[in-house]
């Protein structure tokens, strides 16, 4: 597999456990955490602030 193909393919590989973000914040999986609390929970750092962190960043892509 080429270089450029790895990096396309980045978010499959740093979501390892899909939904974690919600059970962590007690909010159930279909619903949409709202942005304040992604920013509270990104300053705690540990698992949960890197989580969090990732899903503002993933937020801000274009689709």
């Amino acid at each position: 597999m080429s270089e450029k193909r790895k990096n396309m393919n980045w978010i499959g590989g740093a979501i390892k456990q899909p939904g974690a973000l919600h059970k962590e914040l007690g909010i159930p999986k279909g619903d949409k955490i709202p942005k304040g609390m992604l920013k509270s929970a990104a300053k705690a750092g540990g698992k949960m602030g890197k989580r969090a962190k990732l899903a503002l960043t993933l937020g801000k892509m274009n689709h």
